[in-house]
């Protein structure tokens, strides 16, 4: 029998509730927290670090909180507003088979989708093997040398290896040739990103305007965009000769059999790996490559997965190259591109591991098939191709037929691209089947008229590939792609894989301004709905209604969050957040009058993607200083306000600050620069730190961009895929990025990703986090990640003073250990520390910035108190270890420090020469009982060599005999 309650029955709590569940700490462990830290209450401790002066003016607008049941309920109403239609749309984006074992056990695997970017080389090495095994993918399917960890999508690859080119070709002309037949998206995006540094685009017909035309580079589609395949080998010729480059965007399935871009002398290739297993997803997230000559691999963007050795001179994968990135060397950066698209990497090399050479060259093939019978049947019928040569994608000569045959499609729940003047174009995939042929036959087919009999063309029907341009040369040779075609082997290699990285699903990854909190499965379930991931970014409007609801809702949502006034969730990456915000603050000064303000401003600590963004937003970086303390110094901030007055674009700012403390004068900073013309950007990388407490859209801040992949719950997936919302004020709405491509309006500001919507697919992860957590939720998940970090650095003062804190002793969401003065007591460095923690089962801590050798902890409101104290357990049994070799009981250059992570292979060698016990290096004991522990994660490498990976540059699978 129930038990009587004082609380009337529709009040009992659900105990499907979600805010308990995201949020680790409970009501015990808040106090006991307290206790510790000092304070009476989480409301007495949140007042003491938030300036009151910024404090949020009004609770934020939103729904009650949803139980995850109902929640997902309202989000299924959502989604079957979205039409799955058949797509033959093409441009960029097809039909793909996810293979069951690689959807289940990479694309909705936490192992696979809560690992962070591969920094920590040790404990990375499994997802850094699948990144090789894509870069090695696309230099075989390419015939190129080199080629990158992926990028954010086609379309900013293109963008990206136009700037390569400037730097790299000894022309020195502005101009950029762009075939007119290149996707449309891929030359709205190139011209957003040319306008502001000066370079020319220029589109038209390539062998024309090569004649007519000064240039540094070119960029044509192969198979363009209405299919057609050039031979483009004596233009390649005529750029080389003018000392210009020459780019291709690339089909990648389409290389397994035409010659590849790199057998004809092309510099650059670009292109999607989408149709490699990744859902169309409305646009995204797909892993886009960038492939190039051996000379420009030390200048090409993005990141680069090399072959090292480890310290016993195993074979070990590293990030190469590091010092080319935008957090090194700021705007000096070759880009601001520091998100990859890793996740959706990792599936389509995975697609061509389970596939394998002859799997995806029969692919290739089948679709060559059906295109050729499919143009036989339609010429059979009367119609005119408008190409004589295609791999996938024809376009018919409809004329005034064009609307009733579209018609006919869409009745049929089909989309053909009527983009064509007079034609309508029809994309193939690997999902076409005989009964799709048939049926797009039928809307060609005239009154009366018999359809062709598809078995009549199936022997005697050639490809439609020039002769001349069919691939002769193998790909794919490595044993990888070789092996593990059975599900049985594909899903072991998977396993292992896995096994060797370190992610959330292990333990807490305490990474300060990376905010790695809980992905939670209800969250995830959405993204691989059809209703979601089968949907053409460029499908008709009105079959979108579920991703314009999505869209409107959240984009509502965030506003209440940040206090802005408009919102485009367009951009596919913070950096990318970042670029687009300092656009519409260019294009509204020009707007004005005033297109010669181009200095901002730009604090010493701040992150390295805000002056390689400003750099490629055409800006002039002015950096102002920092006080002792870590804040903005008012005092030089004024002066360079004065000093560019009549120049000054804006200011960047992350808030809380950098150093992990809200600095109480930011206020004051904003008015400061307001005053003299200027606009304030406010970084969002911080803002597990303000939702609910405070909005920068109210305190002062004029733009802001957000990581979704962070705040808002989207997972970070070995380092993609992310979204970064960019939010403006009132007047600064009209400058958000526009999408011609897309259907949205004209706007000063042009596409800065392919797709409207960017990774679309993504954005029901933060819909369902925003939906579950309510107003009331997502405040306390704030006052949590702030409670945990305090608690952090209160139980670690004795043994790693906090480097920066609020004039209580307070912090934020993060604080940074600061461990520099070890190294003259020890010789201990904070890599020491990371690396040594690798063996205590934990990633390390952000290293070494915005401060070299500190460490940067952010623990956000997701760990338990258990996993926060076994994590402190650690680093005071690590500072206890220290404290041996600074008594001189160990050796400084032989101690568990300077030899972690210790592998399971060298504590069990037969010689062991070490002053400490192997069970001392395994760091089995529980740092708190003493006693063994049952649960222990083996780095399946010792340190990795960082010098040498650089020198001797190594970024394609490793032979096996290196293993024997």
């Amino acid at each position: 029998m129930l038990k009587q309650t004082a609380r009337p029955l529709g009040e009992l709590e659900n105990p499907n509730e979600f805010i308990p569940r995201h949020i680790g700490i409970g009501e015990a462990d808040e106090q006991h927290m307290l206790s510790v830290i000092g304070e009476a209450s989480r409301r007495a401790l949140i007042e003491s670090i938030v300036p009151r002066s910024i404090a949020r003016a009004r609770e934020m607008r939103l729904p009650p909180p949803a139980t995850e049941a109902a929640a997902l309920l309202e989000l299924r109403a959502i989604a079957n507003r979205n039409q799955v239609f058949r797509s033959f749309i093409g441009q960029g984006y097809y039909g793909t088979f996810t293979p069951g074992v690689i959807l289940r056990n990479i694309l909705e695997n936490p192992a696979w989708y809560t690992a962070y970017t591969p920094y920590q080389a040790e404990i990375s090495q499994g997802r850094m093997e699948a990144l090789v095994n894509f870069q090695t993918m696309v230099c075989d399917l390419t015939a190129m040398p080199i080629a990158n960890a992926s990028m954010l999508d086609e379309a900013t690859a293109a963008a990206e290896a136009m700037t390569l080119a400037k730097r790299m070709v000894r022309s020195r002309s502005a101009n950029f040739l762009v075939a007119g037949d290149c996707h449309p998206q891929t030359i709205e995006v190139v011209r957003t990103r040319a306008a502001p540094l000066g370079i020319n685009v220029v589109v038209g017909v390539v062998p024309d305007l090569m004649q007519q035309q000064d240039y540094f580079a070119v960029l044509a589609q192969y198979p363009s965009t209405s299919g057609m395949i050039h031979d483009m080998r004596a233009c390649v010729d005529q750029a080389h000769a003018k000392q210009a480059a020459f780019i291709v965007a690339a089909d990648l399935l389409a290389l397994a059999v035409l010659a590849p871009p790199g057998e004809w002398g092309a510099d650059v290739v670009v292109g999607s790996t989408q149709r490699f297993g990744m859902p169309m997803g409305a646009g995204g997230p797909h892993a886009a490559y960038l492939a190039c000559r051996d000379d420009y691999k030390r200048s090409m963007p993005g990141r680069l997965v090399g072959v090292s050795v480890d310290a016993h001179g195993n074979p070990a994968y590293r990030l190469a190259l590091q010092t080319r990135e935008q957090h090194i060397r700021r705007e000096k950066a070759t880009s601001n591109i520091c998100t990859a698209q890793v996740l959706p990497a990792v599936i389509a090399s995975m697609y061509a591991v389970y596939h394998g050479p002859q799997g995806l060259k029969r692919i290739a093939q089948r679709v060559a098939a059906y295109t050729a019978i499919l143009a036989a049947g339609l010429k059979q019928m009367g119609w005119e191709l408008s190409a004589p040569f295609a791999f996938d994608t024809l376009v018919v000569k409809t004329g005034e037929s064009t609307d009733i045959i579209a018609g006919r499609a869409h009745a049929a729940h089909a989309n053909l691209r009527n983009t064509f003047p007079g034609g309508l174009g029809i994309s193939l995939d690997e999902t076409t089947t005989r009964d799709d042929i048939r049926l797009l036959w039928s809307f060609f087919a005239r009154p009366g008229q018999a359809l062709p009999d598809f078995a009549g063309f199936e022997k005697g029907v050639e490809p439609l590939i020039p002769p001349e341009l069919r691939r002769t040369s193998t790909f794919l040779a490595h044993p990888v792609f070789n092996s593990h075609h059975s599900e049985t082997g594909m899903l072991r290699y998977i396993r292992s894989l896995s096994d060797k990285d370190l992610a959330l699903d292990r333990s807490m990854i305490p990474l300060g301004s990376c905010t790695m909190k809980l992905n939670a499965t209800s969250e995830m379930i959405p993204v691989t709905w059809p209703e979601f991931a089968h949907v053409h970014p460029f499908a008709p409007r009105d079959q979108l209604q579920g991703y314009a609801e999505l869209d409107e809702q959240l984009r509502a949502w965030l506003c209440e969050a940040t206090g802005y006034a408009g919102i485009s969730l367009q951009p596919n990456a913070g950096s990318q957040g970042e670029y687009a915000g300092l656009l519409a603050i260019k294009a509204w000064h020009a707007s004005r009058g005033q297109a010669h303000r181009t200095v901002c401003l730009i604090p010493s600590s701040a992150h390295g993607t805000n002056p390689a963004s400003a750099q490629m937003a055409g800006l002039q970086v002015a950096v102002t200083a920092c006080d002792d303390n870590g804040n903005v110094d008012l005092a030089d901030l004024k002066t360079k306000c004065e000093q560019h007055s009549e120049q000054l674009a804006c200011i960047m700012i992350t808030y809380p600050s950098t150093h992990g403390v809200f600095e109480m004068q930011v206020k004051e900073l904003c008015a400061i620069v307001h005053q003299h013309g200027g606009r304030v950007y406010v970084d969002g990388a911080n803002m597990n730190a303000l939702v609910g407490v405070a909005a920068p859209g109210e305190f002062g801040g004029d733009v802001s961009h957000l990581n979704l992949h962070k705040t808002f719950c989207i997972p970070h997936g070995g380092g993609g895929p992310g979204v970064g919302p960019v939010c403006v004020v009132e007047d600064l709405v009209p400058f958000l990025p526009g999408h011609r491509a897309g259907g949205l309006p004209e706007h000063p500001v042009g596409a800065i990703s392919a797709a409207p919507l960017g990774n679309a697919a993504v954005l029901p992860i933060s819909w369902m986090y925003c939906r579950m957590m309510g107003a009331a939720g997502l405040t306390q998940a704030t006052e949590t990640a702030i409670l945990s970090a305090n608690y952090i650095s209160v139980r670690l003062r004795e043994h790693y003073p906090t480097l920066y804190a609020s004039a209580n002793g307070h912090v934020a969401h993060e604080c940074i250990l600061d461990l520099r003065p070890l190294k003259d007591t020890s010789g201990v460095m904070a890599e020491d520390v990371a690396k040594r923690l690798m063996d205590y089962g934990f990633h390390a801590p952000t290293l070494s910035f915005p401060v070299p050798n500190t460490l940067m902890v952010e623990p956000t409101e997701s760990e338990t108190l258990e996993e926060i104290d076994r994590f402190c357990d650690a680093m005071i049994a690590i500072r206890e270890e220290i404290r041996r070799v600074e008594r001189g009981e160990w050796p400084q250059d032989d101690n568990p420090l300077k030899n972690a992570p210790h592998t399971a292979e060298s504590l069990l060698a037969a010689e062991w020469t070490h002053p400490y016990p192997r069970e001392v290096g395994a760091a089995m004991a529980d740092p708190k009982t003493g006693s063994g522990r049952q649960l222990k994660y083996w780095p399946p490498v010792a340190r990795v060599d960082n010098v040498y990976g650089d020198r001797n540059l190594f970024c394609s699978c490793v032979p096996t005999s290196a293993y024997e």
